[in-house]
């Protein structure tokens, strides 16, 4: 019986032929259920589709908050840089029509 227990799940934890997504389980608490619940019957959309939609949001807003931070800590390491050659240039300014 144990082996028959562990092929199942084995299968169960590949993806199907042909698919390439993963499935994904995942525990709501009651009341985030029910919203989601509405949401889809609202939206039209099934329940796989807003959690993906969700999450893709948020990595996104993620991801672009990762960007920002790594620009902004490039602009505060090349801030006395970018100082010292505006000020190097400053005579330019001067010789403009």
């Amino acid at each position: 019986m144990k082996a028959r227990q562990s092929r199942t799940r084995a299968k169960a934890a590949r993806p199907a032929a042909g698919r390439a997504g993963r499935k994904v389980i995942v525990e709501f608490p009651a009341a985030l259920y029910a919203e989601t619940e509405r949401a889809t019957e609202q939206l039209s959309i099934n329940r796989s589709t807003l959690i993906r939609s969700a999450v893709q949001e948020f990595l996104d807003k993620w991801h672009r908050e990762e960007l920002e931070k790594e620009l902004a800590e490039g602009y505060v390491a090349n801030a006395r840089e970018a100082r010292e050659t505006a000020e190097a240039f400053s005579h330019v300014d001067s010789e403009l029509p």
